[in-house]
């Protein structure tokens, strides 16, 4: 099938006019009934509708390929449109989106437009490509480009093909990863790294997309997929999943990425992998295995929910801390204390900026959750559980709880409406899953926050009065907790816990228990970077080398840099990390420094109520981890 064969010039828009999504799919959608190639409009518009209510089909990079396959359509057909300023379409990456190709199939085609998406993607992967196609100023021109393209594109497979003949007593095996943590920040690299290194020296070729800080790097093309002896997913949060159905795939944690990499790649290749299933309601032993295990599948819902929430606390609150300092520096009376933070005007505007971002803290962490759970279903009636917790007063555990619960009622309802016709696939989404599901969700929200308000106010009023030997012992506690694992679950849930506290200290402060966590979580990489300097002999040269990587790590409160260092040697790094982090965090706790922002490491030092005594907290601990560390490792040979 050529592409050009579907690309025909009467079902071509040369200049978009929509600015955004509605508009574009309307502007297009008309476009191809006016070539007269869909019968009906609305039947068409529909199916278009029902699959970007799964997950959007703005790839990112400004590409976008919406696509539908029902009765409407009279021959199949991709439609090209242009867009010369760029339309929000909702684009995965959050870009505009420039070039659209509607596809449109028959019903009873054999996968037409998914033959389609497939090729168009295989060029769309070249950048070069696509800048031509955005230079393109008529129908004749993208046609010789897409025909010039393909011709390349068959000659590049044939040379392929005569060069995998010439290896066929060696044939090399193929698979494709997805790395993801909820931060994106380290383990999503790290894993990407990782396997890279292991499949080159087990002679395996690999692609890996990573789901990043950064937006979704390398994405992994229909071809790829299609090619793969089996699949990788490495990811603490919510990926996207459906596109491996039919596929041998290997779910796990993005440590096992880091940790396990030969474990993984082997089980790919070995033809044991379970194979998974997308856009099922009922699944096989098989199939959930393939899913991952309930804890994990839990796990990776609450980091969903999590990775969304973080940028409102971090913004909100370092604008809130931001408000305090100003009010300090400007100076409010004696009498007026009570107002510190909203005395003067700026700190006032600051602080109301602050405020509003923590106002959607907890339905954004209830949304996503859901969201991870049912897809984008569940978005809206997670998003109305965190709403209803947070006016109710149930707080930031009434919110996770009515994101698990929103997620699992639209769950409920997809099994309950399963045995409806097909032609309500599209109303099902739009109308019947976020009214019941809102339904169901708040009645059951308002009974949840009867008893969740009674152990939020009392979980608040603990964390306000937190003073002397339970600051200590819970410092050195969450401290401590942060060194365990590196960046897994452990480390997770002293974060998470350290977060929540925030939004019920704002008026104190800040957060003794996030101040804790934070210095708890930049002892294990300086203590490497401090013992690899003291005690050479003990570490190789690599090691050495990566101990300046450390200092820049654990300065900016990334706790996965020491995780290389676990790993090679977890008996004697991981004890001497938390014993080092347990002192950091409980001598914090002790004197009870406060502390607004979630994130930072030395560069939201400022926001600390005691900024000198914090690093000098730190500094100890680091040192006594160093030289633990430095007293347990034996000398290498180098």
């Amino acid at each position: 099938m050529n592409i050009n064969d579907l690309l025909i010039k009467k079902a071509m828009i040369m200049d978009l006019q929509a600015t955004d999504k509605k508009g574009a799919i309307d502007e297009m959608v008309q476009k191809i009934y006016d070539s007269g190639r869909i019968s009906d409009i609305d039947i068409y518009k529909e199916g278009i509708l029902a699959r970007e209510a799964q997950t959007s089909t703005g790839l990112g990079d400004g590409i976008a390929m919406p696509h539908a396959k029902n009765s409407a359509v009279k021959e199949a057909t991709v439609l090209f449109a242009k867009s010369t300023h760029g339309v929000d379409y909702e684009a995965l990456d959050g870009q505009p989106t420039y070039l659209f190709f509607m596809i449109a199939a028959p019903e009873g085609a054999n996968d037409t437009h998914l033959q389609a998406l497939a090729a168009l993607s295989r060029l769309l992967i070249d950048p070069d490509f696509v800048a031509k196609l955005k230079e393109a100023a008529t129908p004749e021109q993208v046609q010789q480009l897409f025909e010039t393209a393909e011709a390349a594109k068959k000659a590049e497979e044939q040379q392929e093909q005569a060069q995998l003949a010439t290896d066929s007593a060696n044939p090399r095996k193929f698979i494709v990863a997805v790395t993801a943590c909820p931060t994106g920040i380290a383990h999503t690299y790290m894993a990407e790294d990782a396997l890279k290194k292991k499949a080159k020296e087990l002679g395996v070729d690999i692609k890996v997309e990573t789901n990043g800080s950064e937006g979704i790097k390398n994405r992994l093309t229909a071809d790829d997929i299609a090619r793969a002896d089996g699949v990788i997913v490495a990811a603490d949060k919510k990926v996207e999943m459906n596109r491996f159905d039919g596929k041998e795939l290997v779910n796990r944690p993005v440590s096992d990425g880091i940790r396990k990499t030969e474990e993984l790649i082997n089980l790919a290749i070995s033809g044991q992998a379970p194979i998974f299933h997308g856009n099922e309601v009922e699944t096989t032993k098989d199939e959930a295995a393939a899913s991952g295990s309930i804890g994990s599948r839990i796990y990776k819902d609450l980091m969903n929910g999590v990775s969304h929430m973080l940028p409102f606390v971090i913004g909100g609150g370092i604008a809130i801390a931001l408000s305090f300092m100003i009010d300090q520096f400007i100076g409010v009376p004696q009498n007026a204390l009570e107002h510190l933070g909203t005395y003067n005007q700026v700190a006032s505007w600051f602080n109301q900026i602050g405020t509003a971002a923590f106002g959607f803290m907890l339905p954004v962490l209830a949304g996503f959750i859901a969201s991870s759970i049912a897809d984008r279903p569940g978005l809206i009636v997670g998003f109305a559980a965190g709403a209803l917790a947070n006016t109710g007063g149930a707080g930031f555990l009434g919110a996770l709880i009515g994101g698990f619960l929103a997620g699992y009622v639209i769950v409920f309802l997809k099994k309950l409406l399963k045995g409806l016709p097909k032609s309500l696939d599209g109303i099902k989404t739009i109308l019947f899953y976020p009214v019941f599901g809102l339904l169901i969700t708040g009645g059951l929200m308002l009974l949840i926050n009867v008893p969740m308000k009674i152990i939020n106010d009392g979980l608040n009023h603990f964390l306000i009065s937190l003073d002397g030997t339970n600051a200590v012992l819970l410092g050195a506690l969450l401290g401590g907790m942060m060194a365990i694992d590196l960046g897994g679950p452990i480390n997770k849930a002293a974060y998470v816990f350290g977060t929540a506290s925030i939004a019920a200290t704002v008026t104190e402060g800040g957060s003794i228990i996030m101040a804790s966590v934070m210095a708890g979580g930049m002892v294990p990489p300086l203590a490497i970077f401090l013992a690899s300097l003291l005690f050479k002999n003990k570490f190789t040269k690599e090691q050495r080398d990566a101990g300046l990587t450390n200092l820049v790590m654990g300065l900016s409160f990334v706790t996965e840099g020491a995780i290389p260092f676990a790993a090679a040697d977890p008996i004697r790094t991981i004890p001497s990390f938390v014993v080092g982090s347990a002192l950091a965090g409980g001598l914090v706790g002790g004197f009870g420094i406060r502390l607004l922002a979630p994130h930072g490491g030395i560069f939201v030092a400022l926001l600390l109520t005691h900024p000198l005594l914090y690093l000098l907290f730190i500094a100890v601990g680091t040192i006594v981890s160093a030289l633990v560390l430095g007293l347990l490792k034996k000398p290498i040979a180098e």
